[in-house]
């Protein structure tokens, strides 16, 4: 199921340029596409996926593969709402493929049935590892958040992988990207913990979560639980972003909407119902987490300071608040990558000592 709602193209420019360029775009592309574009569902000149598309097939014209891919995923962003975006998402897919021999490092393309309510669901997830990893070496399963999906997050994962001498499991989470199932707060922490039982076989049985954007729910949740050695939790909402008026900036309560299974625009009251499910007070409630480290940006629109917060003061958890940045800090990506590598290289024993990330 999925809808189309009114939104502004150029305030998403605005406000996702940041996370374009710093995932590897040239801002001049960025620019030039920006300029072109009137209208955010029309599959024709001046249409958001027609624009990303164009440019994303010039990229694949010059064997620019990695840098297509990127392209054709802002040219389904922010959501499967029509086919023209599910066309894009097949032609990230297929330049994704094709870049995959410049990675750089090991990779591997899955398919795993894992359980979901009384049966199972595919789940393809993408494995990166550096060329000499031992085979018991840790795992580190990582999601990107509502809009922002495996491929998007691409550089952030071999990031993760070569910088801690782990295998990283990368996947959408549900309700996103490859998913078919809607997201829902158990149904996709279902998914998650066949996710974790999957990685203790892949090396020595030490898994680590790192979550980004909605995906850091899950990373809450799964730490929060104890059922990770360790989670990150980058621009986590948990609590607070799920009361009162529910998310309302940027197109996020159509974004939000699409991901919870809506046929329709959802109301602000059903959105806020919906939403409401998935406090994770109950776990914060409790003492049961692995240890945690949770970052975020000040000056958020869309996940209030408190569900950062909100950690202050917990067992075994770190909390960063950084200000002069917003959502997952993402003008800041790679002194905050800088800071979870070597946290992770710090709280997890196995993990290889970090490397230095430029910045």
């Amino acid at each position: 199921m999925s809808c189309q709602w009114p939104l502004n193209a150029d305030e998403l420019f605005g406000e996702r340029r940041p996370q374009m360029i710093n995932t590897g775009l040239p801002e001049r592309d960025v620019d030039t596409v920006r300029a072109t574009i009137n209208d955010m569902w029309a599959d024709a000149p001046g249409g958001w996926v027609y624009e990303w598309s164009k440019i994303a097939e010039t990229y694949a014209g010059t064997g620019a593969h990695q840098q297509a891919a990127l392209a054709y995923g802002w040219a389904k962003f922010p959501t499967l709402a029509d086919e023209s975006k599910r066309t894009a998402l097949a032609n990230q897919l297929d330049q994704y493929l094709l870049a995959a021999p410049s990675f750089g490092v090991e990779f591997q393309r899955q398919t795993l049935q894992l359980p979901y309510q009384g049966g199972t669901t595919p789940v393809p997830v993408h494995l990166f590892a550096p060329f000499d990893l031992p085979a018991d070496g840790p795992v580190v399963i990582a999601s990107g958040g509502v809009d922002s999906w495996k491929m998007d997050m691409h550089g952030l994962m071999v990031l993760l992988a070569t910088g801690l001498g782990a295998r990283v499991l990368a996947f959408d989470i549900a309700g996103t990207g490859e998913s078919s199932v809607p997201m829902t707060g158990a149904g996709g922490a279902e998914i998650v913990r066949g996710l974790v039982a999957h990685a203790r076989t892949l090396g020595n049985s030490v898994v680590a979560h790192v979550g980004i954007s909605m995906g850091g729910y899950y990373s809450a949740r799964s730490g929060l639980a104890g059922e990770v050695d360790a989670a990150v939790v980058l621009g986590g909402p948990v609590e607070a972003a799920f009361t009162g008026e529910g998310p309302t900036h940027f197109g996020m309560a159509g974004i939000v909407g699409n991901a919870l299974g809506f046929d329709r625009p959802p109301t602000p009251e059903e959105l806020t119902e919906r939403m409401a499910e998935n406090s994770l007070r109950p776990l914060l409630d409790q003492d049961s987490n692995a240890p945690m480290l949770v970052i975020n940006g000040a000056d958020d629109v869309h996940v209030p300071q408190h569900d950062t917060l909100v950690f202050q003061g917990r067992r075994d958890t770190e909390v960063e608040l950084l200000p002069g940045t917003g959502h997952c800090a993402v003008s800041q990506l790679p002194q905050v990558f800088s800071t979870i590598i070597g946290w992770l290289g710090r709280t997890v024993p196995t993990l290889a000592p970090p490397t230095t990330i430029a910045g």
